[in-house]
């Protein structure tokens, strides 16, 4: 008797494909739609996970196209301390998809950043990048030009790349109420201060989560027609919660969220492709091999796995367009990573 069963390759079922093997001889977890040639403008942001893409795209001869290049004169040592080359613009990490709805807004003119600034012992400081300039600006006019170059350069970035890599981290949010924008951390924690009146916590469903993220694409597409995506979700859970629930609960609410969310993007678009990191680095297959002691971090080892993995799955399905991925290392290990939202787990001894 034939069923829809009968005829369906082995990746289909879990016994040949996962149970009758070696965790690491498991195969087949992504077939990527887009052939991304070495030459092809490869554009990365995101949560802290997003920066190990451009790195393996650069470590491996591939265009990782950075339109923010650091200011001439600044010693190498400090590149990462201001934020350049940590994504394609120094937008810092643009964890929900509101985030990235509001500088899409920016860049296309749609709207204009907020007035707000903060201040802190003499220095000014900007509520939507907060950490870029570790040490602030000398004034508000010049922490606005900064932040309009990085409008500048994230308009390029949407208006000459090929592809545009996003990656969803957090459902968690906090939104001016007033001005009904969003920082992308909670103020007081970094710099500027709490008012409770004012800064509300959103958790955002799934509804919301989607709904920005297709305005936010379909906005870079009415911008550049030929700009394709690839969505991923961050595998690294929350450093810490301000929903009420434990983190674990509140990290698995987050994550699958954002799992559903961009599956039906890739699904439902066709210019739209998923890559399997979060699955790669949290399934109880690998039997969480790929994390640090800390249950957070995800190792060196783990990040180059998940980058192989990237790498071989465009060689399998277009063609040996870069090589021996083997021969090549990880371009970060976690310590390497900058994260904002680390700074949070600074505050969970406090009462």
């Amino acid at each position: 008797m034939m069923h829809p069963y009968k005829n369906l390759p082995d990746k289909a079922f879990w016994r040949p494909s996962v149970a009758d093997l070696n965790a690491f001889e498991i195969k087949n977890l992504w077939s990527p739609k887009f052939k991304i040639k070495p030459t092809s403008k490869v554009a990365t942001y995101g949560s802290c996970f997003a920066q190990h893409i451009g790195n393996a795209l650069q470590d491996r001869g591939f265009n990782w196209f950075i339109t923010e290049k650091p200011i001439q004169g600044l010693p190498p040592q400090f590149t990462k301390k201001f934020n350049y080359n940590i994504f394609t613009s120094r937008t810092g990490n643009i964890y929900t998809t509101s985030i990235l709805k509001q500088w899409v807004s920016w860049a296309s003119g749609e709207t204009t950043p907020p007035d707000e600034y903060w201040e802190a012992n003499g220095q000014i400081f900007d509520p939507f990048r907060p950490t870029v300039e570790p040490d602030g600006f000398e004034s508000v006019q010049e922490m606005r030009k900064a932040r309009q170059e990085t409008i500048n350069r994230f308009r390029e970035s949407i208006v000459e790349s090929d592809f545009f890599v996003f990656t969803l981290g957090l459902t968690e949010s906090w939104v001016n109420q007033d001005g009904g924008y969003e920082y992308p951390l909670c103020p007081g924690t970094v710099q500027g201060e709490f008012e409770p009146a004012k800064h509300v916590f959103v958790n955002q469903d799934f509804p919301t989560v989607r709904n920005n993220l297709q305005q936010a694409i379909l906005a870079m597409r009415s911008m550049n027609p030929r700009l394709r995506f690839i969505l991923t979700v961050s595998p690294v859970p929350l450093t810490a919660t301000a929903s009420g629930e434990h983190v674990v609960l509140a990290t698995m609410y987050s994550k699958s969220v954002l799992r559903a969310v961009a599956g039906q993007m890739a699904q439902t678009r066709k210019f739209v492709d998923y890559f399997p990191s979060y699955e790669i680095i949290n399934s109880p297959v690998f039997k969480g091999a790929f994390f640090e002691p800390n249950m957070r971090s995800v190792s060196a080892y783990g990040v180059r796995f998940v980058m192989d993995t990237f790498f071989q799955s465009l060689t399998e399905k277009f063609g040996d367009l870069i090589g021996d991925v083997s021969k090549h290392e990880a371009a970060q290990t976690s310590a390497d990573v900058v994260c904002e939202e680390e700074l949070l787990g600074a505050f969970g001894g406090e009462k």
